[in-house]
């Protein structure tokens, strides 16, 4: 059960609703974890600014990718909510079958490029606490990526920490798409399931 109540879309201060709009392109509603932070628009505004400048496509970390990261991430991390938002988000941003079934062993999948992969251990080793991030995954982030790629992936990873804290903390009730996207896609492959998100 959540902690605090999200507020319903016309509660939201009129500025914010406009802005959170941003949420329904890649995820199909503006999720409860928003509009639990619209109880205070400016945490909920700040979030949806760093939301976006962290998602952008600036080129080679593309979009599609970005979310397969937040889905390892958070994967990573056992937060069971933002799993079911990136795999539908990795989805909706044209994620291949295969990449979709292969990420929770994205390692030993021949639908990963060494740099997606090398990006991917980094994401795994970045969320865990305490940190798992070794000299060898640095090196090997750096072979393949740039400082500003560098600089995307961990944005995505760091986003998602805060979600992953915010989602399980809060006990976001997790909205009817992302869950029925869960139990279609994760429940089999991880034993994914809702949990405490109802």
């Amino acid at each position: 059960m959540a902690l605090v109540r999200p507020l319903d879309e016309n509660e939201i201060e009129p500025n914010l609703r406009e802005n959170v709009q941003f949420f329904k392109g890649p995820l199909g509603v503006i999720p409860n974890s928003v509009r639990t932070m619209a109880h205070r628009s400016p945490i909920a505004q700040a979030f949806t600014d760093l939301n976006v400048a962290v998602m952008t496509d600036y080129g080679a970390v593309t979009p599609e990718f970005k979310r397969l990261l937040g889905y390892v991430s958070s994967f990573a991390s056992g937060c069971l909510y933002c799993q079911a938002h990136m795999i539908l988000a990795s989805e909706r941003f044209n994620a291949s079958e295969e990449r979709l079934n292969d990420v929770f062993d994205f390692e030993a999948s021949a639908h990963y490029s060494e740099a997606e992969k090398a990006a991917l251990a980094f994401a795994h080793g970045a969320t865990q606490v305490p940190n798992a991030v070794t000299p060898e995954i640095g090196e090997r982030l750096r072979a393949h990526w740039d400082e500003g790629q560098i600089v995307e992936i961990m944005g995505v990873v760091a986003l998602f920490g805060f979600l992953n804290r915010w989602n399980d903390s809060m006990g976001s009730a997790l909205e009817e798409l992302p869950a029925s996207k869960g139990e279609a896609r994760l429940s089999g492959a991880t034993g994914w399931n809702v949990g405490k998100h109802v």
